[in-house]
């Protein structure tokens, strides 16, 4: 690009209306994720929709550019990735210490973990990405869809459509699955078929199928092997172990499905959070040498000399102390402000100053880490939940060599362990995503310094749209294993991964862990590692036994409707390799999902609005709850929505040219 033309392209990349466009996506796409990761225990990679959605609505500007829509991009992701402190952040409620999410406490631990995850990663741009092999898959995916929709390949701009034609795709998947979803609220579709039975005289076992296109959507997204990692922990779930340990604890006067269901909750989902901890630290582990000798390139190429080129400056060193300095002093009003409000009131000062070194110095480590991860594996895939996993357990170590438990103190150490963790976990979250927005930007030609001005308002953006989501769903839905005083429809939302770190800082402060039966677990997960590993050894279909504990750990509802969605994927897939350009295909499969995982979501989150606002748990309800043609609409509207959704998919790539 001449100098003159990359002087005009670069104004108009840091525009006002990006940075509220980004917002405005921003909030879309954080409610949609908090919603599916407290329902499902996954999230969504936002980028590409985000690019699709700016594209469209910008192509009606006349002097937009593609650096511009990157920078609506990076915006929107940044803040959909933060809604991933959900799996840590609700812990607090899940314990009982908080009965709702105060909005500047939740803000200011959103604002200043993600504040320091984009700080953190910013000196490790130029080996990491610039200078990196790394692939960076949807770093580089979205970078295609920002070329595309801009006619960056010597085309007119949009000449094939493609951009408007994405946007159609996230709509009309948002109107099917959120239709889908009114319609269920009506009563007139049941949303999911359930029912438990017998399994010879002392057994049990049951079903719970959700008709839900966002799991489906959900599904499509993760790909085959994950789906069929989360069938396979069903099927050990259901199939193995409920008929064992029902057997082996009979019902006494207790009626079958109570009985089915408890014995899951207590002591299943534990067999399932053991899996999940051994098989989130192997991941960990198998990735500790490149992670490593990834830091070590990094540190000798960040004595590279500065250069006046503005497609390669970051924020400069004043502003990076200033900033770091500044997060890391709120954090640390945060942590004692917290201790000082609880009987711990005597050790605020002591727990403050484990805190801010935890947070700088861990939150770093991880920072690098989750950076590296990304670049290697995506950050769809990256296991950030075991990253969670082990930020817990440090820190509620670290809290009880310094502060002894009591059966005073306990309850708040514990929550003093989940605040602290959660502003980690939400640098980690943070850093996990902006390298990817980062190599979308160079390869697009983007100022990283202007792309950093844009990550740290993606933040605060989406800090501020997390804390009234969160509240309205805990008064709506309520969450599982907490005590849900006051909760309108007692429907609540699993929320696996806060569920299972509140359980690890339980367990390491105050010893009440199932531990057999998650000992039991953790055999399981090493079973399964060897598994894969076998299976990657023959080139065969990987299980990934971080899926298959997530499928243990997580109710059926939530998990066999992403099985279908990934076979249906692979199936689509293998049509869309005929098309004559597969590539779009994909992307279109893609926005189709992403728009079926929106629509349904969005709708939860407006519903539970309704539901509050009237104090009724069916606030458009219909019919009677036991109306009997439901069950069978519920599943015709899935399967018809699929059918409709998937030709549609199929004859525009087929058409294309």
């Amino acid at each position: 690009m001449e100098p003159k033309e990359l002087t005009k392209e670069l104004t108009r990349e840091l525009t006002l209306r990006a940075l509220i466009l980004g917002a405005l996506i921003t909030t879309i796409f954080t409610a949609a994720n908090v919603y599916l990761g407290l329902k499902v225990g996954l999230t969504f990679a936002s980028s590409i929709p985000a690019a699709v959605i700016s594209m469209a609505i910008l192509s009606a500007v006349k002097d937009s550019s593609i650096l511009e829509n990157n920078i609506v991009q990076t915006v929107a992701s940044a803040a959909g990735t933060l809604s991933a402190i959900i799996f840590v952040l609700p812990g607090l409620v899940i314990v009982g210490w908080w009965t709702g999410f105060p909005f500047w406490q939740t803000f200011l631990i959103c604002l200043s973990g993600g504040v320091l995850g984009v700080l953190f990663t910013i000196p490790l741009r130029r080996a990491l990405v610039t200078d990196s092999k790394l692939p960076y898959p949807e770093g580089v995916a979205a970078a295609e869809v920002l070329k595309v929709g801009s006619g960056t390949r010597n085309e007119t701009k949009d000449d094939k459509g493609e951009a408007k034609q994405g946007l159609a795709a996230i709509f009309f998947g948002a109107v099917a699955s959120g239709g889908l979803a009114i319609i269920t609220a009506t009563r007139v579709a049941a949303a999911e078929v359930s029912g438990f039975f017998n399994v010879g005289t002392m057994a049990s076992s049951g079903y719970n199928i959700a008709w839900s296109l966002a799991l489906f959507g959900a599904g499509h997204l993760v790909g085959l092997s994950v789906g069929l990692a989360m069938l396979t922990g069903l099927i050990i779930a259901w199939v193995v172990a409920v008929p064992i340990l029902t057997a082996m604890h009979p019902a006494a006067g207790v009626e079958l499905a109570a009985h089915t269901l408890t014995i899951w909750r207590t002591q299943v989902r534990f067999i399932g959070a053991g899996a999940i901890g051994v098989a989130a630290i192997y991941t960990l582990a198998s990735l500790a040498k490149p992670v490593i000798s990834g830091l070590i390139s990094t540190l000798a190429a960040s004595r590279a000399a500065k250069t006046a080129d503005v497609r390669d400056r970051d924020l400069s060193p004043p502003w990076i102390i200033a900033l770091t300095a500044a997060c890391l002093m709120l954090a640390g009003w945060l942590a004692f402000s917290f201790a000082r409000s609880t009987v711990l009131a005597p050790s605020a000062w002591t727990l403050t100053l484990i805190a801010v070194p935890f947070v700088l110095f861990i939150g770093f480590i991880i920072a690098a880490i989750c950076g590296y991860m990304a670049g290697l594996i995506g950050a769809s895939n990256s296991p950030i939940s075991g990253v969670g996993i082990l930020s817990i357990v440090l820190c509620a170590s670290a809290i009880i060599i310094a502060v002894t438990p009591t059966d005073a103190t306990r309850p708040a150490l514990v929550a003093f362990a989940l605040f602290v963790t959660a502003i980690v976990f939400a640098c980690a979250t943070i850093s996990n995503d902006n390298l990817q927005d980062l190599k979308t930007g160079q390869l697009v030609g983007a100022s990283p310094m202007r792309q950093q001005i844009a990550l740290i308002v993606g933040v605060a953006a989406g800090a501020a749209v997390i804390p009234p989501i969160l509240n309205l769903l805990a008064h709506a839905y309520g969450f599982a294993g907490a005590s849900n005083v006051g909760v309108v429809a007692l429907n609540p939302l699993p929320a696996p991964q806060a569920t299972l770190i509140s359980a690890l800082a339980q367990g390491v402060i105050g010893g009440s862990l199932e531990w057999k039966m998650i000992g039991i677990g953790a055999l399981v997960g090493i079973g399964l590692i060897l598994l894969d590993t076998a299976l990657g050894a023959m080139n065969k279909l990987r299980i990934p036994p971080l899926a298959v504990g997530i499928g243990i750990y997580l109710p059926m509802s939530a998990t066999f409707a992403v099985f279908i969605g990934a076979a249906v994927s692979h199936w689509y897939d293998s049509r869309a390799r005929s098309t004559a350009d597969p590539e779009r295909a994909k992307r279109l499969g893609t926005l189709v999902a992403s728009g079926l995982i929106v629509g349904e979501s969005l709708w939860g989150v407006i519903n539970a609005g309704l539901i509050v606002g009237f104090s009724n748990d069916a606030p458009i309800a219909l019919v009677p709850e036991d109306f009997a043609l439901a069950p069978w609409l519920g599943l015709l509207g899935f399967v018809t929505a699929i059918i409709l959704l998937y030709g549609w998919m199929l004859r525009r790539s087929k058409a294309a040219r």
